[in-house]
């Protein structure tokens, strides 16, 4: 017969204590949780740590506080149009030029070669021409007095005809012998006949060929001028007047056709080169208004062009420079703010600060009047210039927002400020 065993009293005693101790502890962090969801997490903040600003009504001009440098609006750049080796460098970098002044010379034995192989040929071919109109002239002379005689012969045999006739008929004469004078007569008509036919042929061959001809010597003079051209291009000259703001020629230095040897910049025409974050790609349009800050004044410009490529996250802009501004350089950098629109009467603004790298701008930290708590409020940026955000909602007028950095306490959702600023 089985024995029931009975366990320990301290056994069901220590089970219980655990048990109550689980539930205890259950108690205790649900009351936790529903505490931190009815008040917030409040954190300590120390007053020296943090900045402030009030909220206020105001003018907001949405402008954009730019950097740019000068460049020269028009740029004429000067290439080596046929190659060859610098001989002389006449001018100096930075000098200022006229139009047509000589800058650099250059040498091309082989060009030179060209060129006088092709006079060789122009000469050559306008003495072809020469001989061959004078052939020409000859041969055409030559058939017609071959046609001078002929008529001639025609004209006596004639004649003896008129003449034979009668004494034939009288019988003095022999009826053989005019009829040879006939026969002779119609030899020599034929004979005129075909010298006629082959002058015309002759002519019109010779019309041809004296006309393919000149134009094979107009072609080679042609061919003859454009090498000259060449020739002559081995000088460069300023094809404007200017500064010669680059020269890359050296003496001794051998240049490829086309290769670059420097530029001109047309004086008292600039523009301004600005780059752009990629942010305001979409805001900027042609004919944009800016302010420019140069000699201690304030200048109206206009954007006049957009390269919409974007490199390292940056586009550029270009704003033409009126000739009135004085007193600039080339590479010289000027400030100008960009307004991206109208200014806005009675808006409600409050001064930039780094508290929107943790927010995104959708909320922030309001003060309390003693400025003693700060409590999170959900907010909406608009609009931001140098200075200042534009407030759509969530914050009125005379109140204070922490602008300083909210990353020591960026879970809170009430701050208590301990301490005095310093």
């Amino acid at each position: 017969m089985d024995k029931k065993i009975q366990q320990p009293k301290y056994n069901q005693l220590a089970k219980t204590s655990v048990i109550f101790l689980i539930i205890g502890i259950f108690a205790i962090c649900a009351w936790m949780i529903t505490t931190k969801r009815a008040d917030g997490k409040v954190q300590n903040v120390l007053a020296n740590t943090l900045t402030s600003a009030e909220v206020f009504s105001g003018h907001f001009t949405d402008k954009l506080r730019l950097r740019g440098s000068i460049s020269p609006q028009s740029t004429i750049y000067l290439d080596a149009i046929a190659g060859g080796r610098i001989e002389e460098k006449l001018v100096e970098q930075g000098q200022y030029v006229i139009e047509g002044q000589p800058l650099v010379r250059l040498s091309n034995v082989s060009l030179q070669l060209d060129v006088m192989s092709r006079e060789a040929q122009v000469t050559e071919q306008l003495n072809f021409l020469r001989n061959t109109q004078m052939a020409m002239t000859t041969n055409r002379l030559n058939l017609r007095r071959d046609l001078l005689e002929i008529a001639l012969k025609i004209s006596h045999l004639k004649r003896k005809i008129k003449q034979f006739k009668p004494l034939v008929k009288q019988g003095v004469l022999a009826k053989d012998k005019l009829e040879v004078i006939e026969l002779d007569l119609i030899y020599y008509q034929q004979r005129q006949t075909l010298t006629s036919q082959r002058q015309q042929q002759e002519e019109d061959i010779r019309q041809v060929q004296v006309k393919q001809l000149e134009e094979s010597a107009v072609m080679l003079q042609k061919n003859l001028l454009f090498a000259r051209n060449n020739l002559n291009n081995l000088l460069i000259k300023a094809p404007v007047s200017g500064y010669l703001s680059e020269l890359n020629a050296e003496l001794g230095e051998s240049k490829s056709q086309g290769a670059r040897l420097g530029q001109i910049d047309i004086p008292k025409q600039f523009k301004l080169m600005v780059n752009v974050d990629e942010y305001y790609l979409n805001q900027i349009s042609l004919a944009m208004k800016a302010q420019l800050f140069v000699n201690d004044e304030t200048v109206d410009i206009k954007v006049t062009k957009i390269d919409s490529r974007v490199r390292q996250a940056q586009f550029r802009i270009e704003l033409a420079l009126p000739p009135s501004i004085e007193h600039i350089k080339r590479g010289q950098s000027l400030e100008l703010d960009l307004m991206l629109s109208k200014g806005m009467k009675n808006s409600l603004l409050v001064k930039r600060g780094a508290f929107v790298n943790n927010t995104g701008g959708n909320w922030a930290f309001v003060l309390n009047d003693n400025g003693t708590t700060a409590e999170r409020r959900l907010i909406k940026l608009g609009k931001k210039n140098k200075n200042y955000f534009q407030i759509i909602e969530g914050l009125t007028a005379g109140e204070r927002v922490i602008t300083s950095n909210y990353n020591a306490f960026n879970r809170a959702d009430i701050i208590k400020i301990t301490g005095h600023k310093s």
